[in-house]
């Protein structure tokens, strides 16, 4: 059952981003940005940590989780280094997914040698 609720989750999830990119002038960038907020609000509600519950990847694997990852980084720093925390906490928690997201970006582009378009 986990598999089939993380499956319609993320379909909706989808569906709902589909929707916005082709019925509004919304540039995909920007989307993207508005799922990370969203799910930092969500997480600052308290409401993805019952839907990460009930839809585990289906709703953690899209942005939403980065965003709920960013405002976790935060919340944690704050209680530790105070004001400080809200300016260093995004930057501990996203670190390891963004360097290996760049390091492996790069060994791909070595593989595959890509060209920019004409």
């Amino acid at each position: 059952m986990d598999y089939i609720n993380a499956f319609w989750v993320g379909g909706v999830i989808c569906i709902l981003v589909q929707i916005l990119i082709e019925k509004t002038k919304l540039m995909p960038g920007r989307i993207m940005v508005l799922l990370v907020v969203t799910g930092s609000i969500l997480g600052a509600l308290g409401i993805f940590a019952p839907l990460k519950e009930y839809a585990g990847a289906g709703v953690s694997v899209p942005l939403l989780g980065f965003g709920n990852l960013l405002w976790e980084g935060v919340r944690k720093a704050v209680d530790q280094d105070g004001f400080i925390g809200i300016f260093k906490g995004g930057f501990t928690a996203s670190a390891v997914g963004i360097s290996s997201a760049l390091v492996f970006s790069y060994l791909a582009s070595l593989i595959w040698q890509p060209k920019m378009k004409k």
